[in-house]
């Protein structure tokens, strides 16, 4: 059985995206990516890394990261049209511990499970996550990997943010935890941080989407932080 790799990048040239999917690449069997309105280089690197396995490709105009809900609608629309057996979401910034690749044959080639939970470590430097009352996402296992059935009817949360990555039918599948970690370099660098606490404030300031306490945390100067390993 087949994975594809779905993802939606904007603008990634100079961050983590090369990096990711020479990560993804040995144990994906296509990809389908919607560039949310790039002006840089990030597609011409997901072709340059990608070479040699299927990749679609679907160009926006003009974002629609403002209104999340219709971009991973999108997402979601565009990958099954390509007939996956497994779907691997995950974002740009996010790499998969080289572990997975002594698993995935196993995994999606067993019947007894439909999606498989991880959990995602936001990191905060190279080598370091973060952890405190507002950051512990790695607490909890989420889905990330789902097998794809079509005679399903799939519902969404319907928000503006903080849609998720899946439709909700996910959630009821049954699914096992895995032991490979998924590590989130989207908070590593202070320019980084900047740039989400302002997309934050401006998309959701009032916290109505998310906790406006944890929006303003990400400036924080002294986290707690843990070494990764």
């Amino acid at each position: 059985m087949s994975i594809t790799l779905s993802m939606v990048v904007k603008n990634e040239g100079d961050r983590y995206l090369k990096r990711a999917l020479m990560q993804h690449k040995p144990f994906i069997n296509a990809a389908v990516i919607i560039d949310d309105a790039s002006t840089d280089d990030t597609i011409s690197i997901c072709k340059e890394v990608l070479t040699g396995i299927p990749l679609k490709i679907v160009e926006n105009k003009e974002s629609r990261f403002f209104n999340e809900i219709t971009l991973r609608k999108q997402q979601w629309e565009e990958t099954i049209q390509t007939n996956p057996d497994w779907i691997l979401n995950l974002d740009s910034d996010e790499m998969m511990e080289s572990s997975f690749l002594t698993q995935y044959e196993i995994i999606t080639n067993q019947q007894m499970y439909d999606a498989v939970y991880f959990r995602l470590y936001d990191m905060w430097n190279d080598s370091h996550y973060r952890e405190d009352k507002y950051w512990y996402a790695h607490r909890t296992f989420r889905p990330f990997l789902v097998r794809f059935k079509p005679t399903d009817q799939y519902v969404w949360k319907e928000t503006a943010q903080h849609c998720g990555r899946f439709p909700l039918n996910i959630f009821e599948y049954k699914h096992f935890y895995s032991t490979v970690k998924i590590q989130h370099y989207g908070w590593s660098t202070e320019k980084g941080r900047k740039a989400k606490y302002e997309r934050y404030m401006e998309l959701d300031n009032g916290g109505v989407y998310g906790c406006l306490e944890q929006y303003h945390s990400i400036l924080d100067k002294d986290p707690n932080l843990i070494k990764w390993g």
